[in-house]
């Protein structure tokens, strides 16, 4: 993913003719300046946050009958949403940007599937949904001894990469000024009760689900989780991350013709089942993110790029949600409200931080990633 922070100099055009960015905030964006705003100011795209990350993650690719919104945002919002802002401000008060949340997102990814609800080890955890008949598919990448789908992996840890942080992050920023973009919403007290939302929540989940499912991952599974995610989150935390980057003198392209390399991976991702399909996947994924980086280190590039890039995965999830079920039966009524009422809170988002972008600064340059 790229990074989206703003130098000092953005607001001078000649600025665009240095070769060198950062990725840095500008001096003036350390997170004690977040204390001159007013608690409603600050509070309000955390609120935002809290609820499009579960809408986003369960919602916006067709999981969901639209009278099941209201249930997902109560009940999973404290979870989902939690762990969207608390993975939002650690890297804003690190000073790091997007890698740094790219990487604390997989690691929250794996944690979610691997500890909480267990869905990635539990053979059976969409036995009682409308995507049972996906259990053949998703057994025929089994990882011999740890005994989970390799393809399960990928769908579960990517979407929770997009759909959960990414891209929300990435559209309320958008909504904010270049002042308050990369700087923190909390402080420690708001971020230590965030933090308690989120392992209540986690813990309703995994308190139910495993009630309900009657499974627990064995030791093996559960220790591979937690050094996959300790190995995440310390790379994630690395200083290399908050250093800046050289610019390269080539011009980025358009900010839509960043998303074209998402759009591949989406359509690309499922072109055959088993081994040979899963390797066509992460090639497609590492390629993909690969271009994404080096267009980011270009000299335009802006937060409109970082929008494009960051919510391309959820458009693609909106158009898709008309031909998937959603996980239990519904009316053919409701499932269509649904995917119509997705449509158009997509469309909203993304138009209005598109809107928000060009009428707030259109010639904005952000740091490389």
């Amino acid at each position: 993913m790229p990074t989206g922070p703003d130098p000092a100099a953005a607001d001078h055009p000649a600025a665009a003719d240095h070769p060198v960015a950062t990725d840095q905030p500008a001096a003036t964006d350390h997170p004690v300046a977040t204390t001159r705003l007013p608690l409603r100011r600050r509070l309000l795209p955390v609120i935002a946050l809290l609820l499009l990350a579960p809408w986003a993650a369960e919602c916006s690719w067709g999981g969901f009958a639209i009278d099941d919104f209201l249930p997902v945002l109560i009940f999973l919002g404290p979870m989902y949403g939690g762990a969207a802002i608390l993975i939002r401000e650690t890297a804003r008060h690190l000073g790091a940007s997007w890698p740094t949340i790219v990487l604390l997102a997989a690691a929250f990814g794996v944690l979610q599937a691997g500890l909480v609800d267990q869905s990635l080890f539990n053979p059976d955890f969409l036995d009682d949904t409308q995507y049972a008949d996906t259990r053949a598919a998703a057994e025929a990448t089994l990882v011999p001894g740890l005994e989970f789908s390799l393809r399960q992996a990928f769908d579960y840890v990517g979407n929770h990469i997009v759909l959960t942080i990414c891209a929300p992050i990435v559209l309320i920023e958008s909504f904010l000024g270049r002042d308050r973009r990369l700087r923190p919403w909390l402080g420690r007290p708001g971020l230590l009760v965030v933090g308690l939302i989120y392992l209540l929540g986690s813990l309703f989940i995994f308190s139910n689900i495993s009630g309900d499912k009657g499974f627990l991952a064995s030791p093996l599974q559960l220790a591979f989780t937690a050094v996959v995610v300790l190995a995440l989150v310390g790379t994630a935390l690395l200083p290399r991350w908050r250093r800046p980057h050289p610019r390269r003198a080539r011009r980025a392209p358009h900010p839509l013709w960043v998303g074209l390399p998402i759009v591949l991976v989406r359509l690309g991702a499922d072109l055959m089942p088993g081994w040979p399909g899963m390797a066509i996947a992460l090639a497609l994924a590492a390629a993909a993110g690969g271009l994404i980086v080096y267009w980011s280190s270009r000299s335009n590039w802006g937060q409109r790029h970082v929008l494009v890039a960051g919510s391309a995965g959820l458009v693609m999830a909106a158009a898709f949600a008309y031909v998937v079920p959603p996980y239990s039966p519904a009316s053919p009524a409701a499932a269509l409200a649904g995917d119509i009422a997705v449509t158009v809170v997509t469309v909203v988002l993304f138009g209005g931080a598109w809107w928000r972008l060009r009428r707030g600064s259109p010639t904005v340059h952000v740091g490389a990633s």
